[in-house]
């Protein structure tokens, strides 16, 4: 089979009922609530302040845009700026929930114009009114997508959002530290709890809190059963949380230069991009998750209100040129969607692109998250690890 005909598991077409039913709008409210906005907010549907279309004029001279950290290469944000007068103010959350529930309290008002949703988020947050609808016609540079990135199953046609970057979920760990090798999501587990106890980081997200425990034990990652969900949070707050010392999104910033931690769980660029800035490399072993683990694809989209639709549009549209995307790529480590980009890649001698590009068996052990009735549980459970953590 084709790596193209897999990479279509980033939106499988048998999910895609399933998420449309299961993202409600009370759901949707629901998973805000227990990110913390006000207990009012339940109560009523969001208003959300229109946007303003953009229609091609003139470009504004202030783009705000709201995505994970440290997700752009500066030399492509700085470059946008001198050639089209922008100047770009970047904020940074740690999970979708952070970002969904500061869209759905400012009702339009974020002052937001970018925002960079994962593709499950994104019905919901179109069904309640916290994106605005592209316009295509002023976005020419889609052109130089790949096909297979592009129509997925949470926007079939690109309405809303256009692909930005794909990719995964492992660990590494300091080879001086854990002199044993590690494989799997069991091993991560094990070592936690002995070698790297204490030492040990995990993201700040809800769903790759549980995940590390479903993938492990083989199970069904988007389960909805209450005794996984019960079983994911005895393992979480009880058995995994007393080792943790820290909840990070971003370790590849800090924590893998500076040896801060011994084990972290860790996005695919992330690892790439502090291998790459750590003064011993060498030190530091990646693992994609296994046996199974994650596959995510975050999108360009606009945020209702956004003030600044023409510089929005004018933004996604230069990101997506082939020179760009590959500057992109090489900063933040993870594949854009481009046709022909690994191609480019390995042209320009970039390095560690084993954490960029992956096999079609590799693939094949990814799976995509959905967005279910169990929401709100998973991200309860979440909280409570924190809760209980040292970190």
């Amino acid at each position: 089979m084709s790596r193209q005909s897999h990479i279509r598991i980033l939106a499988p077409r048998s999910a895609a009922p399933y998420i449309a039913r299961e993202i409600s709008r009370r759901r949707f409210l629901e998973l805000a609530g227990v990110v913390g906005v006000t207990g009012a907010l339940a109560a009523c549907a969001p208003t959300v302040k229109p946007s303003t279309q953009a229609t091609g004029g003139p470009v504004e001279g202030e783009l705000s845009i709201y995505s994970w950290g440290d997700y752009d290469a500066p030399e492509v944000l700085e470059a946008f700026t001198s050639e089209l007068g922008p100047t770009i103010t970047m904020d940074a959350f740690n999970s979708n929930e952070e970002m969904i529930a500061k869209l759905t309290t400012s009702k339009g008002t974020s002052g937001y114009d970018i925002v960079v949703p994962t593709g499950v988020f994104i019905p919901g947050m179109a069904q309640n009114g916290l994106l605005s609808k592209l316009n295509l016609d002023l976005i020419p540079n889609i052109q130089h997508m790949d096909p297979a990135f592009l129509g997925q199953d949470w926007d079939p046609n690109n309405e809303y959002s256009i692909c930005k970057a794909w990719g995964t979920t492992g660990f590494v760990y300091d080879k001086t530290v854990i002199s044993r090798e590690l494989t799997t999501w069991a091993d991560f587990i094990d070592a936690a709890q002995n070698e790297a106890s204490g030492k040990t980081s995990v993201l700040d997200d809800p769903a790759e809190i549980t995940g590390i425990y479903f993938w492990a034990n083989g199970i069904d990652w988007n389960t909805t059963d209450p005794d996984d969900l019960d079983a994911a949070e005895k393992f979480a707050v009880e058995e995994l949380a007393p080792h943790i010392s820290r909840f990070d999104s971003y370790p590849g910033g800090e924590a893998i230069p500076q040896a801060s931690q011994v084990l972290m769980q860790v996005w695919n660029g992330d690892a790439r991009i502090g291998i790459l800035n750590s003064p011993d490399p060498d030190r530091w072993q990646w693992v994609l998750g296994a046996p199974k683990t994650e596959l995510w694809m975050d999108n360009w989209a606009i945020a209702a209100g956004a003030p600044h639709p023409e510089a929005a549009h004018a933004f996604i549209n230069y990101v997506l040129t082939p020179e760009n995307a590959l500057a992109e790529l090489d900063y933040i480590g993870y594949h854009t969607g481009e046709a022909g980009i690994e191609e480019a890649a390995r042209d320009a001698e970039l390095e560690m692109l084993d954490l960029v590009f992956f096999t079609p068996e590799q693939i094949a052990t990814m799976v995509n998250g959905e967005v279910t009735e169990a929401q709100a549980r998973i991200v309860d459970i979440w909280n409570k690890t924190k809760a209980a953590a040292s970190a």
